[in-house]
């Protein structure tokens, strides 16, 4: 193996550098797609750490927008389910 590479010409090793460059800009973009389909960039998140026993630490206003998240969140919830339903039985009926 070290024959292999002492015969190859100088500056080869910008080559691997590339590749492996080029890999991880892939990943990055396969990453952020994911992540921007899963919803993983709602600001709105934060406020799904409370609960209704945080009501007396939280504004009136930050009450009303966990209200809110919440509801939305629990909306994308019973979709994501129901959608997952809908595939596992199209699966089964296929077999």
């Amino acid at each position: 193996m070290e024959a292999f590479f002492n015969q190859l010409p100088d500056g080869w090793t910008i080559y691997v550098w590339i590749a492996a460059g080029a890999m991880i800009i892939i990943a990055v973009i396969f990453a952020l797609r994911w992540a921007y389909k899963t919803d993983q960039f709602d600001e709105d998140i934060k406020y799904l750490v409370f609960d209704e026993n945080d009501r007396d630490k939280l504004s009136p206003e930050d009450y009303a927008k966990y209200q809110q998240v919440l509801k939305e969140q629990m909306e994308k919830r019973k979709r994501y389910l129901e959608e997952q339903a809908r595939e596992r039985a199209a699966r089964h009926a296929k077999r």
